[in-house]
């Protein structure tokens, strides 16, 4: 068990964005066998616009510097 905790633990640290692409293939792959590709695709834009938010948000950009870039001055 110590084995695989070391070489997952290599595996996150040398091979990051590998290792995450894999797991979300994955994962786009049983959404898609369970409820379609139109449905999954859905789900994996929400995550996707899920995370741009909250890593802009992580970065100390507030609320009205995102609103602003994405609307404009039209609000």
């Amino acid at each position: 068990m110590e084995n695989i905790l070391k070489w997952l633990e290599y595996l996150w640290r040398e091979h990051r964005g590998k290792l995450t692409g894999v797991v979300l293939g994955l994962l786009f792959g049983l959404l898609t066998a369970v409820w379609g590709f139109g449905k999954a695709l859905f789900i994996g834009l929400c995550v996707a616009a899920g995370y741009f938010i909250g890593r802009r948000l992580d970065q100390g950009r507030g609320w009205p510097d995102f609103w602003k870039r994405l609307f404009g001055d039209r609000w």
